[in-house]
C-alpha cells in the first residue's frame, strides 16, 4: 500500500480473491491434457481419451481451432504426427497465455499499475544444420509424447544425449539444448516411468510444450534489445538455489535519462555449483560477475549508459556500462518510485502463471499466523505469504516477515491463489526502523552470522577449488 499523496493507493487486496471468470475452465482443459500425456497419446486409454478433445474445444473458435480439432482426432486414432503434437502443445501453451494475461490483469487491477505493451518475437535466423537439429529434436519429443510418461524407459530418454551434444556448441540451439538437457536429466531419474508412485503431470507437460514449441524455426531466437541511460534504483533481490546452480535476480525501477515514463527491470547473473555450496556461499560464486550486487547490499543505485535491455526489461548486464551511483533506500524507490513505474511486457512463449511476478509495496498489514502458515491482512482481507521462497543466503527469515511493518516483494500465482514473496521487510527493534533484506549478504557483510556463514563457505569454495586444480594438473 503506497500513500495516495504520493502517487499510489491502498491494494484492492479483495479483488485478488474473487473468482476471475473462465479460470477454472481453461485450467482443468490444461489438466486433462496433461493427464492424457502421462499415459500416452499413442494409444490413449479409455479414461483418458477426452484430454484432446477437452482441449480442441478450449480453443474453438480461435485461430488454432481446425488445427487442433485435426490433431485431437488423429491422436484418438493413434495416427498422430510430428505437426499434431505441435498444434497440442500450442493450443496447451495459449490457454496458459490467457491464463497467465487474466492474472496479470487481476493483479494490475489490484495495484493500479500501468502494463506494458505486447511484443512480437524476434524473426526466425537461417542455418540448414540448425534446422536439421531442430528437426531431430522435434521427433524425440514427439516420441516422448506417444510414450507417455509411464512408458519411458532409458533408451527413450538417451535418444536425446547426441541432440544435445551437437547443439550445445551453437549459441543460437543453447537455450534449447538446455532444455533438452535438464528435461531428459529428469525423466532418466525416473526411469521406468511404469514404477512412479507419482508423476509431476503439469510440470513435465510444460516442459515438452515449451521444448516443442522451441523447436519451430524463429522461436528460440534471441530477443529483441536496445541500450538504455538513466539511473537503475534497487528494490530487491529474488534467489533461486538448485544443487547444480544458483541465480540472483535483482527487481528495480529504472529512470530513463530522458525524463520518460520510469519502467520496472530486471537484472538476473547466474553460476553453477557443486552440491556442497549452499546459502551464503552462492554469492560467492555470483559477485564476480556482476557488480549491481555489491550496490544492492550496499543500498545504492547505478547509473547506466547504453546498458543493452531486451524488449522484456530484462538488463543484459555488462559492468562496463555502470557505476555506482548515490545511495537509494528500496523503501524509498518502492513508496515515490515503484506506483509510477510501468510493468514490463512478458513475450508470447513466456505467458505463463508460473512467470508472474509484480513488486508490490505493502505496509499497513497485520500478521496472520497459523501453524507455518503466514497471512498479512489487509483492508480485511487475507493475502497468503510465500516464506518457502526466502533464501537462507541471507537475512531475511519467516520471523522477520511476521513481525514486520512494511514489506517490498513480488505478487505470484500459485497453487491456485496469489501469494506475495518478500524480499525486504521493515520492523520496529529498539523502537528503531530497521530492514532487512533476501539480498542483504549479496555484497558482503558485517553481521556476525552473515561472517560466520561467509567463512565456512570461503573454506569449502577454496577447498573445492584447490581440488580441482590437482585434478587439473594430472
Amino acid at each position: 500500500m503506497v500513500p495516495v499523496d504520493q502517487g499510489g493507493g491502498v491494494m484492492r487486496a479483495d479483488l485478488l480473491a474473487e473468482p476471475i471468470a473462465d479460470l477454472d475452465e481453461a485450467l482443468a482443459a490444461v489438466d486433462a491434457f496433461d493427464q492424457a500425456l502421462v499415459a500416452g497419446l499413442l494409444r490413449p486409454q479409455p479414461g483418458r481419451a477426452t484430454g484432446t478433445a477437452d482441449l480442441a474445444e478450449a480453443v474453438a473458435g480461435t485461430p488454432l481451432a481446425a488445427r487442433v480439432a485435426e490433431a485431437a482426432e488423429k491422436t484418438a486414432a493413434g495416427a498422430a504426427g510430428e505437426d499434431h503434437f505441435v498444434a497440442l502443445a500450442a493450443a496447451r501453451t495459449a490457454l496458459l497465455g490467457s491464463v497467465h494475461d487474466a492474472l496479470l490483469a487481476r493483479a494490475r487491477e489490484a495495484i493500479a499499475r500501468p502494463g506494458g505493451e505486447e511484443i512480437a518475437p524476434a524473426p526466425a535466423p537461417g542455418g540448414q544444420e540448425a534446422v536439421n537439429l531442430l528437426v531431430a529434436a522435434r521427433s524425440w519429443l514427439s516420441d516422448l509424447a506417444r510414450s507417455g510418461w509411464q512408458g519411458i524407459d532409458h533408451d527413450v530418454v538417451s535418444a536425446s544425449a547426441r541432440i544435445v551434444s551437437e547443439m550445445l556448441p551453437d549459441p543460437a540451439l543453447r537455450r534449447l539444448a538446455t532444455l533438452l538437457d535438464g528435461f531428459a536429466t529428469e525423466l532418466a531419474a525416473s526411469c521406468p516411468g511404469a514404477a512412479l508412485d507419482r508423476v509431476p503431470a503439469r510440470r513435465w507437460a510444460d516442459l515438452w510444450a515449451r521444448a516443442l514449441l522451441l523447436t519451430l524455426p524463429g522461436a528460440a531466437a534471441a530477443p529483441v534489445t536496445g541500450a538504455v541511460t538513466g539511473r537503475l534504483l534497487p528494490l530487491g533481490v529474488d534467489v533461486r538455489e538448485h544443487a547444480t546452480a544458483a541465480q540472483a535476480q535483482v527487481h528495480a525501477v529504472f529512470e530513463p535519462a530522458d525524463g520518460s515514463t520510469p519502467r520496472l527491470v530486471r537484472a538476473s547473473v547466474s553460476a553453477p555449483k557443486p552440491d556442497t555450496v549452499v546459502g551464503v556461499g552462492i554469492w560467492q560464486l555470483l559477485r564476480p560477475h556482476m557488480s549491481l550486487l555489491a550496490a544492492v547490499s550496499e543500498g545504492r543505485a547505478m547509473d547506466l549508459t547504453d546498458m543493452p535491455v531486451t524488449a522484456e526489461g530484462d538488463l543484459l548486464w555488462s559492468d562496463e556500462h555502470a557505476r555506482q551511483g548515490e545511495p537509494a533506500d528500496p523503501f524509498a524507490t518502492a513508496r515515490v518510485a515503484l506506483p509510477t513505474a510501468t510493468d514490463a511486457p512478458t513475450a508470447p512463449l513466456d505467458r505463463h502463471p508460473a512467470r508472474i511476478a509484480v513488486p508490490v509495496f505493502l505496509e499497513g498489514y497485520a500478521c496472520q499466523k497459523d501453524d507455518d502458515a503466514l497471512a498479512f491482512t489487509i483492508a480485511g482481507h487475507p493475502l497468503a505469504v510465500d516464506t518457502d521462497r526466502i533464501p537462507a543466503a541471507g537475512p531475511l527469515t519467516p520471523e522477520a516477515v511476521a513481525g514486520s511493518s512494511a514489506c517490498v516483494g513480488l505478487l505470484r500465482w500459485d497453487a491456485g491463489a496469489y501469494r506475495v514473496q518478500p524480499l525486504a521487510v521493515e520492523k520496529t527493534v529498539r523502537k528503531k526502523a530497521v530492514a532487512l533484506h533476501a539480498g542483504g549478504w549479496a555484497g558482503g557483510t558485517t553481521d556476525k552470522a552473515g561472517v560466520k556463514a561467509e567463512k565456512a563457505a570461503t573454506d569449502a569454495v577454496a577447498a573445492l577449488r584447490e581440488r580441482a586444480g590437482r585434478l587439473l594438473r594430472k
